[in-house]
C-alpha cells in the first residue's frame, strides 16, 4: 500500500524507484482509489493498534527534549535502513551517546491517563533495546527504570537475565518523577522503591517506552460489524476463555492486537486460530444454528419496531405485507435468540421459540402439579 500523501511520484512526478526494483511488478501507480463490495462468509479483524501519545507526560519532556525518544524512534535509529544508517546518535548532536536511560509502562498501567492496563511488550522491548545498545555502543552503560518486570512468555525470564547479566543492563525499581536539562545532558529523577531514596540519573538519551492503545476508528468499526468493544477501544470476544477469538456476532473473528494488548507469537497465535474457525466455517455445506431464535406475529405487530431499536444483534428488519402495513421481521440467521425483543414489544407480537408465553406458563403449573 502506497501513502499517496507522501509519495513523491504521485506528489512530484518524481522518483518511482519501488516501481523499477519490484521483481513482480506489482506496482502501478495509474490505480486509483475505489471502494469495493464483497459478500464474504466470514471475516477476520486484525486491524492493529496505535501507540500511545508520549507527550502526554509534560514532565518527561517529549517533544521539548530532542533526546527524548520513543521505543519505535530509537528501533528507528538502529536499523540499518534509518536515517542514522544504524548508529546511535543523540539528535541533539549527532554524537554516540554513554548514558541510555530507558522508562517502562509510558502510557501503560496509569490510571492517570486512563491507560490502567499492561501493554505486554514494554518490558520485552526494553531488555531487547538495552541488549542492542550495548552491542551498539560498548561502551554505553543503560539503565531502565520499570515498576514489575513482566516477562510471562517462553524463556522471557532468562532473556532478562542476559540482559543484565551479560550486557550489564541496570535496573531501577521505581518511577520518574520528570526528565529536566542539565547542560548537554539530560537529568532523570525519580524514586528508587527498593532502596527508598530519589536517585538522579544522568543521561545522554532518553527512551520511552509507550504503550500500546486501540486503533484509530476500532469502535466505529466495531459499531458498524455489530461487535462488542471495551471502554479503551479494544474489541471484545465472545468469551474470554471459551470463545477467545470469536465474537457475538456469528462469522466475525479477532486476531492479534484489535483484541487487546499482545506481543508477536501471541498475535501469531491468535492469527492462526482465527483462520482455522473461519476454515472450519466455510468448509461446511450446510451451517448449524440454534432453533431458540424470536419469531414475530404478524397479526399482533403494529410496526412500532421498538423490537429494532433494542436488538443488540440487528436482527430485525422491517418488511412490508401485501395488505401494505410494516411489521418487524427476524433475521433468523443472525438472531441469537437472547429475548431482549420480546420484553421490548408493547403488543407481545414477539415470542421465542420454546420460549412462548404459553410453554412458560405451562411449565410454571407443572412445577406446583
Amino acid at each position: 500500500m502506497i501513502n499517496g500523501d507522501v509519495c513523491k511520484f504521485i506528489t512530484e512526478g518524481k522518483c518511482g524507484t519501488c516501481k523499477k526494483v519490484c521483481p513482480a511488478g506489482a506496482i502501478d501507480f495509474d490505480m486509483k482509489d475505489e471502494i469495493v463490495e464483497r459478500k464474504v462468509g466470514a471475516i477476520i479483524v486484525a486491524i492493529g493498534n496505535d501507540i500511545f501519545d508520549a507527550s502526554q507526560y509534560v514532565e518527561y519532556g517529549f517533544g521539548k527534549y530532542e533526546d527524548v525518544v520513543t521505543t519505535l524512534q530509537y528501533e528507528r535509529m538502529m536499523c540499518a535502513s534509518g536515517p542514522s544508517h544504524g548508529h546511535i546518535l543523540r539528535p541533539s548532536n549527532d554524537q554516540e551517546p554513554k548514558n541510555v536511560v530507558f522508562l517502562s509502562c509510558v502510557g501503560s498501567r496509569d490510571n492517570s491517563v486512563g491507560r490502567p492496563y499492561c501493554s505486554s511488550v514494554c518490558c520485552m522491548v526494553m531488555a531487547k533495546q538495552a541488549i542492542l545498545t550495548k552491542e551498539h555502543v560498548p561502551d554505553s552503560t543503560t539503565y531502565l527504570f520499570y515498576i514489575d518486570v513482566r516477562a510471562t512468555g517462553k524463556e522471557y525470564e532468562e532473556f532478562i537475565d542476559r540482559a543484565r547479566e551479560d550486557y550489564g543492563a541496570r535496573y531501577i525499581r521505581g518511577r520518574v518523577s520528570r526528565i529536566f536539562k542539565k547542560g548537554d545532558k539530560l537529568i532523570v529523577r525519580g524514586v528508587n522503591t527498593l532502596l527508598g531514596e530519589q536517585v538522579d540519573v544522568e543521561a545522554d538519551l532518553v527512551v520511552l517506552s509507550v504503550g500500546l492503545t486501540s486503533s484509530p476508528g476500532a469502535a466505529e468499526l466495531a459499531q458498524k460489524l455489530n461487535i462488542s468493544y471495551d471502554s479503551y477501544g479494544f474489541l471484545v470476544e465472545g468469551h474470554p476463555k471459551l470463545k477467545p477469538v470469536e465474537t457475538n456476532t456469528a462469522g466475525i473473528f479477532l486476531a492479534g492486537t484489535c483484541q487487546s494488548p499482545k506481543d508477536i507469537p501471541a498475535s501469531v497465535a491468535q492469527g492462526s486460530a482465527a483462520a482455522a474457525k473461519a476454515l472450519s466455517l466455510l468448509s461446511k455445506d450446510k451451517l448449524e444454528s440454534s432453533p431458540m431464535v424470536a419469531f414475530v406475529n404478524n397479526s399482533k405487530c403494529v410496526g412500532c419496531l421498538k423490537c429494532q431499536k433494542v436488538c443488540p444483534y440487528k436482527a430485525i428488519e422491517k418488511v412490508v405485507l401485501r395488505d401494505g402495513r410494516e411489521v418487524a421481521n427476524v433475521i433468523s440467521s443472525v438472531c441469537q435468540g437472547c429475548g431482549t425483543c420480546t420484553a421490548a414489544c408493547p403488543t407481545g407480537a414477539i415470542d421465542l421459540n420454546g420460549f412462548s408465553d404459553k410453554q412458560l406458563i405451562n411449565e410454571l403449573e407443572g412445577l406446583f402439579v
